[in-house]
């Protein structure tokens, strides 16, 4: 399976032409947050990206609330409100958590991860998706130090998803890491094509 994932659009409608252009490819749109500017504007973006027929799996950013993502969600088929749910798609689930971005620990998404953690079977193929990025990797390292969550940092070690896809930081857009067995990928607002 194929999937288009990106991140930090803010309201780009040249950037959401490139990935409606690249969604060709693709069987699965993500969007880690941050769609909008301040919300502006959201409805109108999805519609955009309702053209290319595909499933969209959404977090919030810092530049949207879960409410506001909610709202905008139901009004189309295509895209799905992620931010503390899972989906289930072929072998896969996965698991968003939308905002922030700017905590080093952050304990309610340690309580929800909590519950989901037991929700998991053995063969589990987890893909994580949130906005901020798991602490110390190339994802958060900004001149200043990193600056990640070391919350979701332990659920990666811990649970050791397939894939993580996040963003917030702009200065690492395209990068990527590696925690153990899991790759990290900040897909930016180009977006990336990912196998899984």
């Amino acid at each position: 399976m194929k999937v288009l994932a990106f991140v930090d659009v803010h309201g780009d409608i040249n950037a959401l032409k490139n990935i409606t252009k690249k969604s060709a490819e693709a069987d699965l749109l993500i969007c880690a947050g941050d769609l909008s500017n301040w919300g502006q504007k959201l409805d109108y973006l999805l519609s955009l990206l309702s053209k290319t027929k595909k499933l969209l799996l959404i977090i919030p950013g810092n530049h949207e609330t879960n409410k506001e993502i909610k709202k905008s969600c139901s009004l189309f088929d295509f895209a799905q409100d992620l931010h503390k749910a899972s989906y289930s798609l072929n072998n896969y689930i996965f698991f968003g958590y939308g905002g922030g971005g700017f905590a080093l620990s952050n304990s309610e998404f340690e309580g929800i991860t909590k519950k989901f953690k037991k929700t998991i079977k053995k063969n589990s193929k987890i893909i994580l998706i949130t906005h901020a990025p798991p602490y110390k990797t190339t994802l958060d390292k900004l001149p200043i130090g990193h600056r990640g969550c070391k919350s979701i940092r332990k659920f990666v070690e811990d649970i050791q998803p397939k894939l993580v896809i996040c963003g917030h930081m702009h200065e690492n857009a395209g990068n990527e890491d590696k925690i153990k067995k899991t790759l990290i990928i900040n897909p930016g607002k180009d977006g990336k094509i990912i196998e899984i």
